[in-house]
């Protein structure tokens, strides 16, 4: 499997992805159209990924619970925006035990709506207030089309829902998950984003306030990676979510909800895989470290196994996730580009000239050939490859930091903005309104994708009508 080549991202970045997943062992097609199965090392990101946000959630004091998969039919039609956002995606169960339905069911694609009625039921009095909920599971859009951990019809995610007594308490609860899932883009992910609220056309149905998380991938598309959203009363007033004030007054509750989904994989791999493969950050990467064992008969290969699982135990021990690759089937060489293939960060190599010198060989995944490789002590090992691991993360966020920054441009005017965003970037002044924004996607088919938290000072002009306008947006082709 690795030794087949990948095509390059310049000859098809498209064909490239497809492939990567597949041959790097993250996933593979399902028998349903448009579902994937999600194999063990893809898994085991997941994991990493989920572990990390899953003990920040905890520690702002939210829980976790489950709801059902089924939800009925009518809980959609209680929301207008909702329901017309999400209609064309539903799947609708009519059949149960062989028999037709009272009540048609949908799989769901969301959760607002049987959580809100949840919370009507539990929710009285102000005590109640907070409730701050995450659900972790899979949910399910019937997409048109589809592509692995990008879109799929089903995909896997948590989706937090919290219901709070005012407005101000619930729009900082957004932020604050916003800051969260910064957070994990650059100290995890090593992916940068920007975070900002979405426009009126590009907000989640049923929201009073989007915000999201923009990252640039290696073809210069934009990729949502995680939104936080603010619905004010809405979801309050159609599932009659009321509590007991303490004037006792019935008010509503003001809700959130709130998600980074498995999309996010995909945004690790465009972001920082290369032509011979995934590069994962090592914070999030299922094996940090891989050890192969160089030797050419069996007298190598005693004293070679010998320090192989002597170094293999010590670097076990000091935390870092290590596999040894001993397999005696397949050439050092296979071996090199099986790991380069799935991405493992650090590659430690030992032959019978190592274990003469006391030393071995460190290759960095992120720096090809001669400039990635060192040649360190097996003493004090744990901690050189620690630090070699901790250097390849802040190198991977460096990396994408400054490409991404290299291909966003500030355009002259509208006829520079249709140039920019065939391939890059657009930030300029936009007046805001829903015929600029068409007329940009229309034009271009890049759409705006929030309006960053960090604003310049001052005012400008729109791009695209030249009116007065107060913020700068970001206009890009998306995923």
């Amino acid at each position: 499997m690795a030794e087949d080549k990948l095509p390059t991202r310049a000859e098809d970045f498209a064909e490239w992805y497809n492939q990567l997943v597949v041959k790097a062992d993250l996933a593979d097609y399902a028998p349903v159209r448009g579902c994937m199965v999600v194999k063990p090392y893809g898994w085991a990101l997941w994991e990493n990924i989920t572990s990390w946000l899953d003990a920040e959630f905890k520690k702002t004091g939210h829980v976790n619970a489950a709801f059902p998969t089924l939800i009925p039919l009518s809980f959609f039609e209680k929301e207008k925006e909702h329901v017309e956002g999400f209609s064309p995606q539903l799947a609708v169960v009519t059949h149960g035990g062989g028999e037709e339905l009272e009540e048609k069911l949908v799989v769901r694609p969301t959760s607002e709506t049987i959580i809100g009625y949840m919370y009507s039921k539990w929710i009285k009095s102000w005590r109640d207030l907070p409730v701050l909920i995450v659900q972790w599971g899979s949910v399910l859009r019937w997409e048109i089309r589809t592509k692995l951990f990008l879109r799929t019809a089903e995909f896997y995610w948590h989706e937090g829902h919290t219901a709070h007594v005012s407005a101000e308490e619930a729009t900082e609860e957004m932020y604050r998950i916003l800051d969260i899932y910064e957070e994990f883009c650059h100290k995890e992910a090593a992916v940068p984003v920007f975070k900002g609220p979405k426009s009126e056309s590009e907000r989640f149905p049923g929201a009073q306030i989007t915000t999201s998380i923009e990252a640039m991938m290696y073809d210069k598309r934009a990729l949502q990676s995680g939104t936080s959203h603010y619905f004010g009363q809405n979801f309050a007033r159609a599932f009659d979510i009321k509590y007991l004030d303490q004037n006792n007054t019935l008010q509503y509750c003001e809700t959130t909800s709130w998600a980074i989904s498995s999309r996010i994989i995909g945004a690790i791999i465009m972001v920082h895989g290369d032509d011979q493969g995934l590069i994962l950050p090592p914070r999030l990467a299922p094996i940090q470290a891989v050890i192969v064992p160089i030797y050419k008969n069996d007298e190598e290969k005693s004293k070679v196994m010998e320090v192989a699982e002597r170094v293999f135990q010590e670097l076990k021990e000091a935390g870092i996730r290590i596999k040894m690759d001993d397999r005696d089937n397949v050439s050092s060489g296979f071996k090199f580009n099986d790991w380069e293939m799935r991405g493992v960060p650090l590659r430690v190599e030992i032959g019978p000239r190592d274990v003469q010198k006391g030393s071995v060989a460190l290759a960095r995944r992120d720096k090809p050939g001669r400039e990635g490789k060192s040649f360190v002590p097996q003493a004090g090992l744990a901690s050189a490859v620690s630090g070699l691991l901790a250097e390849i993360q802040a190198a991977l966020l460096k990396r994408a930091t400054g490409f991404r920054d290299a291909n966003i441009h500030e355009p002259k005017d509208y006829e520079d903005l249709k140039r920019i965003v065939a391939d890059g970037w657009a930030f300029a002044y936009w007046c805001e309104s829903l015929e600029c924004e068409a007329k940009v996607k229309e034009d271009t088919k890049a759409t705006t994708r929030n309006i960053p938290m960090n604003q310049p000072d001052g005012e400008g002009t729109c791009i695209v009508c030249g009116r007065p306008a107060k913020r700068k947006v970001y206009f890009a082709r998306a995923y």
